[in-house]
């Protein structure tokens, strides 16, 4: 096969700016508003409660400070139990430690690689207690977030719906990031948009989102002299950092529509591979953020192999997430599943694989990653 290195390396995701990101930016700089407040700051938080349907949005350094602060407004002290999914990106769960709770992880189901109702109903079971639910929406794929959101009501949990890189999906008609007590998103730089980091707390309770607001500048209490009662933290966003925000929104629709376009496309160039993309439920649409292949049971190519493939041609892919009860920091939590034995989060590890899914990726420059693919059976 006489296909050639990339020139200009083809990215698993990264920012796309338009321009609109850098006049917001410089608007902050004119009008000196550069810290912590300010008119972008106001917008970019109006805009997505206006996008996904919410009251109350709180901006912040980064979408695990949102989670932090959403642990915190859950109540989560030392000792209490929090249901997580296992298959996820460990700024899911930090959060729990950072509080001194624990964490117990919740097996994956195959409709959609996210947290199986099932097996959250088995773990309520052991643990009646549980005081939250932390339930991710993986690679912009909704959860079945309508039975872990009967779970939570029927067992007193609160849900905090982790949608940081579900930003733009929906289910059953309705945005991601709404369906908890408390919703999280992320602006990280390989987000569908991005304010180069950051990320936001979404909530209908505006008491709630004030004492977050509170918490994410020091907790300094409203009086002429620095005076605090509580523990504060670091977390607001900057005005500089929402003016990308601001200019980014102005584009979501537009790149999500180019996300699902390069799935589509895998998904029809690569059918009759041993393989699948990464499953969601028909009445969802996801966003599409990352585009992923699933490898036949027994197939003889290995994910790893066709990620060191790729890479030879400046490629980048990326093995899916290392389920949480695998990583060291974590083994000794309990892990449960829907089914005693069963382990589908590792087998989803074991087999998966994300594939580049960068919006700047032409067409033509798609093709040929899914000639790499091809030429990997």
């Amino acid at each position: 096969m006489s296909i050639k290195p990339f020139k200009n390396k083809i990215w698993l995701a990264s920012p796309t700016m338009h321009g609109d990101e850098q006049e917001c930016v410089k608007e902050a700089f004119d009008t000196n508003w550069v810290s912590t407040v300010g008119k972008n700051l106001e917008q970019l938080e109006r805009g997505i409660c206006d996008y996904v349907g919410c009251a109350h949005g709180v901006a912040l350094s980064a979408g695990t400070a949102a989670l932090h602060l959403a642990v915190k407004l859950a109540e989560i002290k030392r000792g209490d139990k929090v249901m997580c999914s296992d298959l996820t990106f460990a700024a899911t769960v930090n959060p729990v430690s950072y509080e001194q709770g624990v964490q117990v992880f919740i097996d994956s189901e195959q409709e959609t690689w996210n947290m199986d109702p099932k097996a959250l109903e088995r773990a309520f079971q052991k643990y009646p207690d549980t005081k939250a639910v932390i339930a991710a929406n993986l690679y912009g794929t909704p959860a079945q977030l309508s039975e872990i959101q009967e779970l939570c009501r029927k067992y007193g949990a609160v849900f905090i719906e982790d949608a940081a890189e579900s930003l733009g999906a929906v289910y059953k008609g309705r945005q991601t990031g709404t369906f908890g007590t408390y919703g999280v998103i992320s602006f990280n730089g390989n987000k569908i948009i991005t304010t180069s980091g950051g990320g936001m707390l979404l909530t209908d309770n505006g008491e709630a989102a004030n004492k977050a607001r509170f918490w994410s500048t020091q907790a300094r209490e409203n009086v002429p002299w620095y005076q605090h009662k509580e523990l504060g933290y670091n977390y607001r966003m900057s005005n500089i950092l929402a003016g990308i925000g601001r200019g980014q929104l102005r584009h979501l629709e537009e790149h999500r529509i180019r996300k699902k376009e390069i799935y589509d496309r895998y998904q029809r160039s690569l059918r009759g591979l041993p393989l699948t993309m990464n499953p969601f439920l028909e009445y969802t649409e996801p966003n599409f953020w990352l585009s992923c292949i699933l490898l036949d049971e027994g197939t003889k190519v290995t994910p790893h192999e066709i990620r060191e493939k790729l890479e030879k041609y400046h490629v980048e892919a990326r093995p899916i997430w290392k389920p949480m009860h695998l990583q060291p920091i974590y083994e000794k939590n309990d892990f449960i599943s829907a089914v005693e034995g069963a382990d589908v989060g590792k087998d989803i590890f074991r087999r998966g694989l994300c594939l580049p899914s960068d919006i700047k990726m032409t067409e033509e420059e798609q093709e040929i990653v899914i000639e790499l693919i091809k030429s990997c059976f």
